[in-house]
């Protein structure tokens, strides 16, 4: 059974959804699921993997059914974290087990570092922190390349851009930026432009979570045991490679999950990955901690 809950808070309007009991059934925390810029029902698919867990997951503030009252539109970890530790915090049966995927994983991390008490163990997968890349400065290059087609000729040919960029295996060198920008049509889509210059993934409203850093001594001092973890078909690209920097900078190595960035997603996803193989990978790191 679920159950759909809203968190009115000063700011924004929180929806999350609680799958089974609370408290738990089986003794264990909730395992909460988090994203970004992808809302709740991404998430659909492999929650249905866990059906002895109490599974939650949440729309992040702008995103879904969760709407934002504060008047801003920039999307920032330690905002996103505050609103994660506020439904954690009404949920009211303690600590969760959380999986943070992309941006998401970003906010997993802040949030551990602002609340180190909220979070039990922590699979953060595949974190697209542009900052800790040893190619920082061409990657963010990249990224602002991609924002510059979309803010030019709108969402397919930002798309298609955006496709290009995390699909890049290895580092930004001249190869990547002296190619022809790629044609929506490469990609199946149409190239019309609806005008629309507000997308989370494509505009810059996002950047703030690129460009985190993650505080790696409030990480260490915290009780939450964290996995990063990385998709073995993206080992190489854009966010394969922030994820094991990422693990990296934490002193451990990066956990390879089956299949690639939205490797957990079925039919939610245009780019299914192999999600019942991702769920058992998911329950044996979660279950190594008891």
């Amino acid at each position: 059974m679920t159950t759909t809950h809203m968190l009115e808070t000063a700011d924004a309007d929180i929806a999350y959804d609680v799958r089974g009991p609370l408290p738990t059934a089986d003794g264990r925390p909730p395992l909460f699921m988090i994203a970004q810029p992808m809302d709740a029902s991404g998430f659909d698919t492999l929650a249905s993997h866990f059906p002895d867990r109490t599974v939650v997951t949440y729309d992040p503030r702008g995103l879904g059914r969760s709407t934002r009252k504060d008047g801003r539109v920039d999307q920032t970890p330690s905002v996103q974290a505050g609103d994660v530790h506020a439904v954690i915090e009404v949920l009211g049966v303690g600590p969760v087990e959380m999986f943070a995927s992309s941006g998401g994983a970003v906010t997993a991390l802040a949030l551990v570092a602002a609340h180190p008490n909220d979070v039990t163990t922590l699979v953060a997968h595949e974190p697209p922190i542009i900052s800790v890349l040893p190619d920082a400065p061409a990657a963010a290059r990249a990224q602002a390349g991609v924002r510059d087609v979309y803010e030019a000729k709108g969402s397919n040919a930002g798309m298609a851009a955006f496709i290009a960029m995390t699909s890049w295996r290895g580092e930004f060198t001249d190869d990547y930026f002296n190619q022809p920008a790629p044609e929506p049509g490469m990609f199946g889509m149409p190239s019309d432009d609806d005008g629309s210059r507000d997308d989370p993934l494509l505009s810059n409203r996002s950047w703030a979570i690129t460009s985190y850093r993650p505080d790696v001594e409030a990480l260490g001092a915290a009780a939450t045991r964290i996995v990063i973890a990385v998709g073995e078909e993206s080992l190489d690209t854009i966010t394969g490679r922030a994820a094991v920097a990422t693990a990296a900078l934490l002193g451990q190595e990066a956990t390879v999950f089956p299949s690639h960035h939205g490797g957990f997603m079925g039919g939610e996803s245009g780019y299914p990955g192999k999600p019942e193989a991702f769920a058992r990978k998911l329950r044996d790191v979660l279950d190594n901690d008891h």
